[in-house]
């Protein structure tokens, strides 16, 4: 396996005009989907009705990394592995949204979170789970729990 093993997805973003009294705008990424080339370099509407609207947009590198390798190996082994998506809403036109990065990393996502920004889930397929699973068995191997000792069984000196 090549060390920096990269995917290429194309996103998918729904936006609702006035869902409610209190929100003009409502983003939510819908999916993440391998873009093989299919799609283009640019972002295209696939719908937009005045009320709903659908933006894929293409050409977004997912790049796995060796030092990454925990927050790989914790979003595998959350139960339901995702990909996540960090995502822009425009401060001059609120009713323009674009994503801005996608990883696979719970670390780099949480960094993201304390960053401020915003970061929404998608379900991971089944045949990226399985990439991503031989790339963190590869690079990452957890350090083994260690009992830790009571204090009152230390010696002074080690407490």
């Amino acid at each position: 396996m090549s060390s920096k093993p990269m995917l290429q997805v194309a996103v998918l973003i729904e936006r609702q005009h006035q869902p409610n009294r209190w929100e003009d705008w409502r983003f939510v990424v819908a999916d993440v989907i391998r873009d093989d080339g299919d799609f283009g370099e640019s972002p295209r509407v696939l719908r937009d009705d005045g009320h709903h609207a659908q933006t894929l947009y293409p050409g977004l590198s997912v790049t796995l990394h060796t030092d990454e390798g925990e927050g790989y190996y914790l979003n595998l082994s959350s139960g339901a592995p995702v990909w996540f998506v960090m995502w822009r809403i425009d401060d001059e036109d609120p009713s323009r949204a674009w994503p801005e990065f996608v990883t696979l990393s719970y670390n780099e996502a949480g960094r993201l979170l304390d960053a401020q920004e915003r970061v929404d889930t998608v379900p991971l397929p089944d045949d990226v789970c399985a990439w991503l699973q031989a790339f963190a068995d590869e690079h990452y191997k957890p350090e083994p729990k260690q009992r830790k000792r009571p204090a009152s069984f230390r010696s002074p000196g080690q407490r």
